[in-house]
């Protein structure tokens, strides 16, 4: 059996490599690209110095800034009527995975029309969108390599799954260096969705040679340098080995899909505007416990991987340290609960049913090792209180 594998055309990986802006443009035949951002990274100077390197080489660019975190229906619709009313020709994405996702809807919607829920899954988005160029300020999402884009339909708070070729990057620019100015909260958010990433990826039941290669080589690089970017932001080893580690984390899953931590966490984001990293490492720990009996070797390989066990543990010992190795680095993190984050109790408890009924129809629970029920993932809901 073979796999398909789908990846940008172009990657440029490491120190300096957003100043590759202008040659991939050229490359691509594009003369009239959109930046699409967030307000901070004007704030801090990156839109302005994308622009400027752009017009040193005679190219000129507006930036659109209005995208918002876990993007919605309505807040990527003035940038679909900003690229409808323009005459671009590509999309550079610039910031985090909310400014990434939301230009990928916006360069198919702006180019071939129609509302985000025509293309939400299980529908496979084929069609090509306005070429984009990502350049990634998180080591978080890898949504500069994934088909993937996750907008959410605020008439009804649920967080719509969108795949397909459509939403590849032509090119990805993954420059740490665009990293070392970010706070330690988001460093810990984003890390720990990378790492859920490269976990997901290698026990998902579409796993494959190709995205277990890049998952293990994904964990071995975040594991081990996730606390250091944390508690120390000018690590550039630790911040070169993060951006990295989530690009191929991002690969990974691209090509093997997420599982049921992805699927029950989009829905808490939703709800409850929890930042889509930090409602992954709540449920973390708890799904892999659930998930464990399904897959211990898998697991086990996964704990290799990050350091905390080795080759002489058995499976079970290695399960054992994976488990409190999730749950140690939380506790480090300042990952908090449900209730801690200020979510009211009685108003999540009767969402649960909801909740787990929209992370059934992601389909992603479905690639799970332990496939679960509507009452299974209300027991794991129950457990985060």
């Amino acid at each position: 059996m073979s796999n398909q594998i789908i990846l940008p055309r172009i990657m440029q990986v490491g120190a300096g490599a957003s100043n590759e802006v202008p040659t991939v443009l050229a490359s691509l035949g594009c003369k009239r690209p959109l930046i699409i951002t967030d307000k901070m990274m004007v704030e801090l100077g990156y839109a302005g110095r994308i622009q400027e390197c752009l017009s040193r080489h005679q190219i000129a660019s507006d930036v659109f800034a209005d995208t918002v975190p876990e993007p919605t229906v309505s807040s990527i619709q003035a940038g679909v009527d900003r690229v409808r009313d323009g005459d671009y020709d590509s999309i550079i994405a610039l910031g985090g995975g909310s400014p990434i996702d939301s230009a990928k809807a916006i360069a198919i919607l702006g180019k071939h029309g129609g509302a985000m829920r025509d293309y939400k899954f299980p529908r496979m988005v084929i069609e090509a969108g306005l070429p984009i160029i990502a350049v990634p300020t998180t080591a978080g999402t890898g949504s500069e390599v994934t088909r993937v884009t996750i907008i959410t339909d605020e008439t009804t708070d649920e967080k719509m799954l969108c795949m397909g070729i459509g939403f590849m990057p032509i090119a990805a620019l993954v420059d740490y260096n665009l990293t070392l100015s970010l706070p330690s909260r988001i460093t810990a958010d984003t890390g720990i969705d990378a790492l859920t990433h490269a976990i997901e990826a290698y026990v998902s039941k579409k796993a494959n040679l190709y995205s277990d290669s890049q998952a293990l080589s994904a964990m071995r690089l975040l594991a081990p340098n996730l606390r250091r970017a944390y508690h120390n932001g000018a690590d550039k080893e630790a911040r070169e080995a993060m951006m990295l580690g989530s690009t191929l984390a991002g690969v990974a899953f691209s090509n093997a899909s997420v599982a049921l931590v992805h699927g029950m966490s989009r829905p808490i984001g939703a709800a409850f505007h929890v930042p889509h990293g930090l409602s992954n490492a709540m449920l973390l720990p708890s799904v892999t416990q659930y998930s464990l009996p399904a897959a211990p070797e898998r697991y086990a390989d996964c704990a290799r991987a990050m350091g905390v066990a080795d080759g002489q543990d058995s499976v079970e010992v290695a399960n054992d340290k994976l488990l409190k190795e999730l749950h140690a680095l939380n506790d480090e993190l300042q990952v908090p609960t449900p209730a801690q984050f200020g979510i009211d109790r009685r108003t999540f408890f009767d969402l649960m049913p909801t909740m787990a009924e929209q992370a059934l129809a992601s389909g992603s629970p479905n690639n799970n090792p332990r496939v679960p029920s509507i009452d299974d993932m209300i027991a794991i809901y129950r457990q985060l209180w």
